[in-house]
């Protein structure tokens, strides 16, 4: 190729070609520096961006084992709260039983304790009905709700609690005096500490469960955070470099205008030249 021809003129070829490959890299750059991810597609490093996506998708689904978890630990904690409850209860109903056994039968005094019993005994029914979050109730009478909370992505395994009915025709409950009436002596009383040993059991219970949703989440948010770490090692820019590459490829830019300029002059060049020469 002639290195003096006005027809072909390699320089501003070369120029040319030059400044595109740099307004391209600087396009990247401005990208990266705009999203903050130095693979923002397939098509910037296919691989990466494939075990990022896959990631992303492991994240999204630790999203909803979370939410599962978070249900699972508020329908427990309304569960126990409930429990308590009934167990309060049942220390009160106790101290009637105890003090009912200083008044005969048919007694008025006896007849207002009793009234205040079965106020109580009722009062455990109405805890137990209203003790459920989101549809479900763990100590509902005859009731078969219980918590199967998700404890990984892939749904193969789960965190349990069961149900247990503490109304008061469940089997926890069902020993209790119907009343105070009746010739009610220690073992009626004894009937009502049984009742309470077996609601506290079923409170440690519930706390057992909760408390193992509680930590399981804890987990599950530890396991998210490494993950969304782990993809933005794989995927962020360092914006300090791109920073200083930035400015690189500007100077870069400017130079190459400079050298389209200085080849463009080549033809007027060679027009002086013929000029002199006449």
């Amino acid at each position: 190729m002639p290195y003096n021809s006005i027809n072909t003129n390699v320089g501003a070829m070369q120029a040319i070609a030059v400044f595109n490959a740099i307004n391209t890299e600087m396009a990247q750059v401005q990208t990266r520096i705009a999203t903050g991810r130095k693979i923002n597609s397939a098509k910037d490093n296919p691989a990466i961006w494939a075990i990022a996506q896959n990631q992303r998708a492991e994240v999204k689904g630790l999203d909803s084992v979370k939410a599962s978890l978070n249900r699972g630990i508020s329908v427990v904690d309304v569960a126990v709260d409930a429990a308590e409850t009934i167990s309060d209860l049942l220390n009160q109903m106790k101290e009637l039983a105890v003090s009912a056994n200083d008044y005969p039968l048919g007694d008025p005094s006896r007849a207002a304790i009793n009234e205040n019993y079965l106020a109580l005994r009722k009062q455990i029914d109405q805890v137990v009905s209203n003790a459920s979050f989101g549809g479900l109730n763990l100590l509902s009478a005859g009731g078969t709700d219980k918590v199967r909370a998700l404890a990984n992505t892939s749904a193969t395994s789960t965190i349990d609690v069961d149900h247990l009915d503490l109304s008061t025709s469940g089997t926890l409950l069902s020993g209790m005096p119907a009343d105070l009436l009746s010739g009610l002596g220690a073992t009626g009383v004894a009937d009502i500490t049984a009742a309470t040993t077996n609601v506290n059991s079923a409170i440690a219970r519930l706390g057992t469960g909760s408390k193992a949703l509680a930590s399981h989440l804890a987990f599950v948010e530890k396991q998210q955070d490494a993950l969304e770490a782990g993809i933005g090692n794989l995927v962020d820019a360092d914006l300090a470099r791109e920073s200083a590459r930035l400015q690189a490829l500007q100077v870069r830019q400017q130079l190459a205008l400079v050298a389209m300029r200085i080849a463009n002059q080549q033809p007027s060049l060679l027009l002086k030249l013929f000029n002199f020469n006449r």
